[in-house]
C-alpha cells in the first residue's frame, strides 16, 4: 500500500509539473486533441477560471472543433509550431499548423502567467492564412538589394 501511495503522489506531482509551461499544456492539448478534440479545448480552457464567464464561446469552440472529423477533414496528421512570439515574460503566443488531409488549420494559443501560474489567455483557429503567406511573398517585402 505504501508503495502505491509514493507512486501515486509522484505521478500526481510529475502531472503537476508537467502543466507548469505554456509548452507543456500545448503538448497536453495535442495528445487529447488527438482522442477527443473537444476534451482538449475544454481542459486547456479549465487552466484559466474566468473563462467561466464565456462558456457560450467555449461551446461554439469545442462544436467546430468537434465537427473536424474524418469524413470532413480527412485524416489527421498532426502539428507543426509556426512561430512563438514572447512579449514579456508573463505573455506568450504560439502559432501552429495543424496537419490533415483536407487543408491544414492554424491553432492560435496566447497564455498569461499574473502571478506564478500560466493559464490561457485566448484560444482561436483559422484556416484563411494563406493570404499572409502570399502577401509577406510580395517584391515589396522582399529585400532586393545586392548586398
Amino acid at each position: 500500500m505504501k508503495k502505491l501511495l509514493i507512486v501515486l503522489l509522484i505521478t500526481t506531482s510529475g502531472s503537476l509539473f508537467a502543466q507548469s509551461s505554456p509548452e507543456n499544456l500545448i503538448n497536453d492539448f495535442f495528445v487529447t486533441y488527438e482522442k477527443d478534440a473537444g476534451k482538449a479545448v475544454k481542459d486547456l480552457y479549465a487552466t484559466n477560471k474566468w473563462t467561466e464567464r464565456i462558456k457560450d464561446g467555449i461551446a461554439n469552440i469545442v462544436s467546430s472543433v468537434n465537427g473536424f472529423t474524418e469524413s470532413y477533414m480527412g485524416k489527421y496528421y498532426g502539428y507543426e509550431l509556426i512561430t512563438k512570439k514572447k512579449f514579456s515574460e508573463s505573455f506568450v503566443l504560439y502559432s501552429y499548423l495543424v496537419k490533415y488531409d483536407r487543408q491544414p488549420l492554424r491553432f492560435t494559443f496566447k497564455f498569461y502567467k499574473a502571478n506564478d501560474k500560466w493559464t490561457l489567455n485566448s484560444f482561436s483557429f483559422d484556416d484563411s492564412f494563406g493570404h499572409e503567406i502570399e502577401e509577406a511573398a510580395k517584391l515589396y517585402y522582399l529585400n532586393l538589394s545586392d548586398k
